[in-house]
C-alpha cells in the first residue's frame, strides 16, 4: 500500500539532524506534558518516534485518500451558492479524513488540544499532503495562521479559538485587496470601534483570499482614520459564526482548483483586535507571511517530489525506437537534475524550518520566564538565520517546482499535454507557487541585504569549515569552495558600485548564486551522512551550480552601469538585449 512518507526515506533522514535534539528539548520543556497528557513524549527518542508515527499516518491518508480524490477535486472545484463558498465534495472527504486522523492544530500546545509539533514536522506533513494535492494543502496548512493568534492574541482569545482549530475548523488570512496586492501598505478595509457593542466593525473588500470562507479569519484592516501607510493598520480576528461577510466571487484559476480563492465583502462585520493597534503590518503580518512562505516552500517540495515520481515512472515504461526512454541521455539528464533540485530544495526547506523552530521555541519560553543571556544570544542567532533562509527556501523551491513540473511534461511528450495524465495538473498547480505569498522577485528583495552585508558569505565559509561525516565528499566541497570565491568577488563588485538600478538588476543573479552554493553545501553534508540517498544528487547539483555560478560571476564582472540602457523598454519599441 502506498505511503507518501515511508515511500521517501529522504524525508525521515531530516529528523536525524543534530539540531533536532535542541529543538525537541525546547519544544517539550523537559517533557513536562508527560504527566498530564498520555500522548506526550517522555524523552527525545520517544518524541522522534511520535513524529514518525504522525508522519506515517499522514503519508497513508495522503496516498490513499487525498491523492485518490485529487482528480475529482480538480474537475469539480468549489462552488458559490447564496454568497457562500462550498467545497468540492471530495475536498469535504479530505477534511474529514484529516480530522479523523487528528491532523489539525498540530503546532499548538497540548493544553489547547494540539499536538505540539515543531515546524520541521509541520513542514514535512505539508510536503506529504502537497504531493497528494497542492490545492488541498492550501486549505489544510492555513491552520498555521493560529500560530500568529497564539503569539500575539490574549489568553482569552487563545482559549476561545485555538481548540476550534485543533478540532478541525479552517482558517484564512485576509490581507490583499483590489488595490493592495504586494503593497499591503495600501490596504483600506476600514475598522471602526463600536462603543455600544464594545467591538470592532469591519467594512470593505478583500480579494484573492485563499480559503476565504473559512471559519476563523485573521484580517488586516485600517484602524487609524486619516492614515494611508502601514502605521495605520491593525490585525483583527473575524469569526464566521458572527456573520457580516459575503463571498462575492470565487476566482476561476489556472491551477490549485480545490483551493477556493475568494473575493469577500465585509459589511459591518464584528471583529476582535488581535494584539495592539498599528502593529498589524509592521509586526503581525510579517510573522504571518514568514510562516506562509515556509508553507509554500513545503508545498513546492511536495509537488517537486510528485512531478519527479511521474516523470521517472513514465520514462521507465515508455519505449521509443526499441528502447525505454529512460536509457536516452537527454531523458536521464533531465531526471537527474529534477532529483538533484528536489534533494537540495528539501534540505534548504528543513534547514530553514529548524532555524525557525529554535527561535520560536525560545520566544515562547520567554513569555513565561526570563531567558538566560546564553538563550537570548541563541534566539538572536537563529532569528537572523531564519530571516535569511526563509526567502531562499520559498523563492528557490517555488522555482524548482515550476521547472520540475515543466520537465515532467517534457518527459511525457505529447501525453503530458493530455488532461488524463497527472503531469498537466502538477504543472498548472505549480505556477502559482512563485507568485503568491510574495513573488520570487520579492524574495530577492528580502534576501539581497543578506547578500550585500555578507551574511550568506559568512554562512558559506562556516559550512566549508564544518567537519564532514566522511571524506567521500571532500573533493566535491573543494569545488564548491572555488564557487564561494567567485561569489565573493561578484558581491564585492556589486557593492563597489553606487548605481541602485544596477544593484537591483543584478540582484536576481546574486540570489540564484547564493541558493546554488548553500544548496550544494547542504546536500554535500547530507551525502556525507547518507551517500546511498544523496551522493548522486550532490554530484549532479554541484555541476549545475558550477554552470550557473561561473556564468553569473562572469556576467557580473563584465557588467558596467551603461550596459543597463540596453535593457530598458520604451513605449514605442520592445526591449533589446
Amino acid at each position: 500500500m502506498a505511503n507518501y512518507y515511508t515511500d521517501h526515506p529522504e524525508i525521515a533522514f531530516h529528523l536525524e539532524h543534530p539540531l533536532m535534539k535542541r529543538i525537541v528539548e525546547l519544544k517539550e520543556r523537559n517533557y513536562a506534558d508527560a504527566a498530564a497528557h498520555a500522548d506526550a513524549p517522555v524523552n527525545y527518542e520517544d518524541a522522534i518516534e511520535n513524529y514518525k508515527r504522525i508522519l506515517d499516518i499522514t503519508g497513508d491518508v495522503a496516498a490513499n485518500i487525498i491523492a485518490q480524490n485529487a482528480e475529482a477535486v480538480d474537475q469539480e472545484g468549489p462552488h458559490l451558492i447564496d454568497n457562500r463558498m462550498h467545497y468540492a465534495s471530495k475536498t469535504l472527504e479530505n477534511i474529514e479524513a484529516t480530522r479523523q486522523a487528528g491532523l489539525w492544530g498540530v503546532s499548538m500546545p497540548r493544553r489547547y488540544g494540539g499536538l505540539n509539533l515543531p515546524n520541521v514536522v509541520f513542514s514535512m506533513l505539508s510536503e506529504v499532503i502537497a504531493a497528494a494535492d497542492a490545492g488541498f494543502q492550501n486549505i489544510w496548512s492555513l491552520q498555521s495562521c493560529i500560530d500568529t493568534l497564539y503569539e500575539f492574541g490574549n489568553e482569552e482569545q487563545r482559549q476561545k479559538y485555538i481548540p476550534r482549530i485543533c478540532a478541525g475548523e479552517t482558517m484564512s488570512m485576509d490581507l490583499t485587496e483590489p488595490d493592495a496586492g504586494s503593497d499591503l501598505q495600501r490596504v483600506m478595509l476600514k475598522a471602526t470601534f463600536d462603543e455600544k457593542e464594545n467591538c470592532w466593525r469591519l467594512n470593505g473588500v478583500k480579494r484573492f483570499i485563499t480559503n476565504g470562507d473559512s471559519d476563523i479569519h485573521l484580517v488586516l484592516a485600517r484602524s487609524e482614520e486619516g492614515t494611508r501607510d502601514g502605521r495605520g493598520l491593525s490585525m483583527f480576528i473575524y469569526d464566521k459564526r458572527n456573520g457580516g461577510v459575503d463571498v462575492r466571487h470565487i476566482e476561476n484559476k489556472l491551477g490549485i482548483h480545490g483551493s477556493p480563492t475568494c473575493e469577500l465583502v465585509y459589511k459591518n462585520a464584528k471583529a476582535e483586535l488581535c494584539g495592539n493597534t498599528r502593529m498589524g503590518l509592521i509586526k503581525y503580518v510579517m510573522a504571518l507571511m514568514n510562516g506562509a512562505r515556509l508553507g509554500i516552500a513545503a508545498q513546492s517540495v511536495g509537488v517537486e517530489q510528485e512531478a519527479y515520481n511521474e516523470g521517472l515512472a513514465y520514462a521507465k515504461e515508455r519505449a521509443q525506437f526499441g528502447k525505454k526512454i529512460i536509457t536516452f541521455p537527454a531523458v536521464y539528464d533531465m531526471l537527474s537534475r529534477m532529483k538533484a533540485k528536489l534533494d537540495a530544495g528539501r534540505s534548504l526547506l528543513y534547514q530553514t524550518a529548524r532555524y525557525v523552530d529554535l527561535y520560536k521555541a525560545l520566544e515562547d519560553i520567554a513569555r513565561d520566564q526570563k531567558l538566560t543571556p546564553e538563550e537570548r544570544q541563541e534566539m538572536k542567532k537563529y532569528t537572523r538565520l531564519a530571516d535569511a533562509f526563509t526567502p531562499l527556501a520559498k523563492g528557490i523551491n517555488s522555482e524548482y517546482a515550476n521547472q520540475t513540473a515543466y520537465d515532467a511534461i517534457s518527459i511525457h511528450g505529447g501525453s503530458g499535454f493530455i488532461m488524463e495524465y497527472k503531469s498537466q495538473r502538477l504543472y498548472r498547480d505549480a505556477r502559482i507557487f512563485s507568485i503568491y505569498e510574495g513573488t520570487t522577485q520579492l524574495q530577492v528583495v528580502a534576501a539581497v541585504r543578506y547578500i550585500t552585508n555578507g551574511t550568506y558569505l559568512s554562512i558559506m565559509k562556516e559550512m566549508l569549515e564544518d567537519e564532514l561525516a566522511c571524506d567521500c565528499m571532500k573533493a566535491l566541497r573543494d569545488r564548491v569552495a572555488r564557487l564561494v570565491r567567485l561569489y565573493q568577488e561578484a558581491v564585492e563588485k556589486v557593492n563597489a558600485g553606487e548605481n541602485q538600478d544596477v544593484h537591483d538588476f543584478l540582484a536576481r543573479r546574486l540570489y540564484n548564486m547564493t541558493a546554488d552554493i548553500i544548496g550544494s553545501l547542504l546536500l554535500i553534508e547530507d551525502a556525507a551522512k547518507a551517500p546511498e540517498l544523496f551522493k548522486k544528487s550532490a554530484n549532479i547539483f554541484v555541476r549545475m551550480a558550477e554552470e550557473e555560478v561561473i556564468g553569473s560571476a562572469a556576467y557580473i564582472k563584465a557588467f558596467n552601469p551603461e550596459d543597463l540602457e540596453q535593457f530598458k523598454a520604451t513605449d514605442d519599441e520592445p526591449t533589446e538585449a
